[in-house]
């Protein structure tokens, strides 16, 4: 019998989400074919109304749970293919679906980013409007990712880097950058982010002071090297 709701139920989403013209009176026959109710008027009607309809309510709801799933996975998918236009459109609807899901934001920025450097002006205005909107939707989408979870430190780097490398507008970084690294104590990559903040903002002994904790933290030569050479760059910029 579950099986038969299950069935009915997903041909009521199916129909109510294929056409918007369908009536009051249309869904509300429909709903009297699905649960076999029509207008219940004794106790026991009424009685057996409410439960075939709540088991109506959590077979459409399981449904709309597994579609938002699905729309999850096939992002991933086009993720993985580096179809970034198709993955965003997947996570967008996604979110529809769930709405309090720090990831999902996540990587609608991530996706947003990736369609920001692969606009181009095409009317050669002199202006890309597309490619700033593509940044500034990866922009709402870490901050609503981090509003979620204020713990979740990719967002913050995601957010980060976009700051620093793409708007020009490293002063928004630094605070950011800062929570993660209280998170993250040895984030070496958060931390060469932060040095370069403060170097644009021309805090250099700001910037000094982190590229010695990296060569402190990190156990990689080639990270140590990295750091060094950076911290080399800024004192001779310092003292010239």
């Amino acid at each position: 019998m579950k099986g038969k709701y299950l069935v009915f139920s997903l041909l009521a989403v199916i129909l109510i989400f294929s056409s918007c013209k369908m009536s009051n009176k249309q869904l509300h026959r429909l709903q009297e074919m699905e649960t076999g109710v029509s207008s219940p008027t004794t106790v026991e009607e009424l009685e057996d109304a409410i439960q075939k309809y709540s088991q109506r309510v959590e077979d459409v709801t399981s449904a709309n749970a597994q579609i938002g799933v699905w729309y999850k996975m096939i992002a991933s998918r086009y993720l993985d293919r580096k179809m970034y236009g198709e993955a965003l459109k997947n996570y967008q609807k996604a979110i529809e679906f769930y709405p309090t899901n720090q990831n999902l934001y996540y990587w609608v920025g991530v996706c947003a980013g990736f369609m920001a450097q692969s606009s181009l002006d095409y009317e050669g205005t002199g202006y890309n409007s597309q490619k700033m909107n593509y940044y500034r939707l990866a922009e709402s989408a870490y901050k609503q990712a981090i509003k979620i979870d204020g713990r979740f430190t990719r967002p913050m780097y995601g957010i980060s880097v976009l700051y620093i490398l793409e708007l020009d507008e490293s002063e928004k970084a630094i605070p950011y950058l800062e929570k993660l690294l209280t998170i993250d104590t040895k984030n070496t990559d958060a931390m060469l982010l932060l040095a370069r903040a403060y170097y644009t903002q021309y805090d250099f002994e700001r910037a000094v002071e982190i590229y010695d904790d990296i060569i402190k933290v990190t156990k990689s030569e080639i990270r140590k090297a990295e750091a060094a050479n950076l911290k080399a760059q800024v004192l001779e910029t310092m003292y010239n």
